[in-house]
C-alpha cells in the first residue's frame, strides 16, 4: 500500500498560549542566574510540598521515574540524569480522564528534572491541544497549573539521539526555569514570568551569580559531542522524510515481522497523542490513549481498514512522525529520546529502520 500525505503546507497558525510558559522575548533580555547548595534545595522542596504537588526523578531499581516528592524521599532525587522512563506528556495529557466534568481548581504542580527531549515535545502538543478552534480545556488547565523546571542532561543512554533533530540536551525552551548542577550547587535560571514568580518565593535562600560555571558548559559540550558521535550515521529529519516516502515495502515487511502490535512505542513516546472517547454510565466520557499500532485503529464502516496489515501500521507511524505532522503543524513528531527503541517488545530499532530506508 502506498500511503500519501494529502495535507500539504497548511497555513497552521501557532495558537496563542494564554499563560506564562513562553520564554521571555524582550530585546536584550539576559536570564538571571541563581545558585543554592543542594542540601538547602532539598529543604526547600520539602517545604514546597505543602503548597505544591512536587514531582521529580527518582530511581526505583533500574528505572528512573517521576515520583511525588515527600519529606521522606526528597534526598533520593536524581539530578541531571537523562530522561525518566515515562514522558512528560502523561502530566498534561493523562492516560485516562473524564472530560465531562467542571474545571476545578487543583493544587499547583511542580515538575522538576524535565529533559530537553520532553520539553521539545511540547512544541507539537501545544499546537494540537491549544489550537484556538479545537481547544482542549483540560490540557490547557494542566499546562496552566504546572511549573516546569527543565534540566541539562549530564549523561546519555544508548538510544538517545536528540541532536540528530536539532535538539540540544539542555533546558532552553518550554520550561519556566532551567536547572544545571556544579560543585554541589544547584544553578537556576528563570525563563518565564511564571518561573520568576516561583523563585521569588524563596529568593532569600538564593545567591545571584553573574556567569554560568565553566563546568556546566564543559559538561554540555561533552554530552552533545558524545551523542553526535554515537549517531553520526543517522540521517536528519529531512533525509528521513525522503527515505520514508520511497515506495519501498520490503524493508517495512522485514522489520514488522517481530511487531506484536502492543503499542508500547506510542505509549512511551513524548509526542504521540492519539486518543479514544469512550461513553460510560453516569454521564462519563473517558478520553483514553490510543495507538496507530493497534489492530483496527483505522477500521471504518463495512470493515475497510487501510492499515490492516502490520507492516502498513509500522510505516504509518514513521510517516506520521516525519511527514504528516511536519506538513500539518511544521513540527516533526520525534524528539530523539529513543524510548520507543528501549520499549519495543519486538526489538525493532527505529534508528536502524531509518538508516535502512534512507540508503
Amino acid at each position: 500500500m502506498k500511503v500519501i500525505s494529502v495535507i500539504k503546507n497548511l497555513d497552521m497558525k501557532k495558537p496563542e498560549i494564554s499563560f506564562a510558559t513562553k520564554n521571555f522575548k524582550r530585546k536584550g533580555y539576559m536570564p538571571k542566574l541563581y545558585s543554592v547548595p543542594i542540601e538547602k534545595w532539598q529543604t526547600i522542596l520539602k517545604d514546597l510540598s505543602s503548597d505544591y504537588q512536587v514531582f521529580a526523578p527518582i530511581y526505583a531499581e533500574e528505572f528512573l521515574e517521576y515520583e511525588k516528592i515527600t519529606p521522606e524521599n526528597a534526598a533520593k532525587i536524581s539530578y541531571n540524569v537523562c530522561k525518566p522512563t515515562s514522558p512528560l506528556k502523561a502530566f498534561m495529557f493523562p492516560i485516562k480522564e473524564n472530560v465531562i466534568r467542571d474545571k476545578d481548581s487543583k493544587k499547583q504542580r511542580l515538575i522538576f528534572g524535565v529533559p530537553a527531549c520532553d520539553l521539545s515535545a511540547l512544541d507539537l502538543l501545544d499546537k494540537i491541544f491549544l489550537d484556538e478552534d479545537f481547544l482542549d480545556i483540560y490540557y490547557q488547565q494542566n499546562r496552566e497549573n504546572t511549573v516546569l523546571i527543565g534540566t541539562d542532561c549530564y549523561n546519555f543512554q544508548d538510544n538517545c539521539h536528540c541532536t540528530t533533530y536539532g535538539i540540544e540536551p539542555v533546558a532552553q525552551k518550554n520550561c519556566d526555569i532551567a536547572q544545571s548542577f556544579a560543585h554541589d550547587e544547584m544553578i537556576f535560571s528563570p525563563l518565564t514570568p511564571k518561573g520568576e514568580t516561583f523563585l521569588e518565593k524563596f529568593k532569600s535562600e538564593l545567591a545571584e551569580i553573574q556567569n554560568l560555571p565553566d563546568e556546566v558548559q564543559e559538561k554540555r559540550d561533552e554530552i552533545k559531542k558524545g551523542i553526535n558521535e554515537k549517531n553520526k550515521d543517522l540521517p536528519d529529519a529531512e533525509k528521513t522524510r525522503r527515505g520514508i516516502l520511497k515506495p519501498e515495502e520490503d524493508i517495512w515487511k522485514k522489520h514488522a515481522k517481530t511487531c506484536v502490535s502492543c503499542g508500547a512505542c506510542a505509549v512511551i513516546c513524548p509526542t504521540c497523542h492519539c486518543f479514544l472517547l469512550i461513553d460510560k454510565e453516569n454521564f462519563e466520557k473517558i478520553k483514553n490513549w490510543d495507538s496507530c499500532q493497534y489492530p483496527a485503529f483505522e477500521r471504518v464502516a463495512a470493515g475497510e481498514d487501510p492499515l490492516k496489515k502490520i507492516y502498513n501500521r509500522l510505516k504509518n507511524r514513521y510517516l506520521c512522525k516525519f511527514v504528516h505532522k511536519s506538513d500539518m503543524f511544521g513540527e516533526i513528531a520525534c524528539t530523539g529520546c529513543g524510548r520507543c527503541i528501549t520499549a519495543c517488545i519486538g526489538k525493532i530499532d527505529k534508528n536502524e529502520v531509518i538508516i535502512e530506508v534512507c540508503k
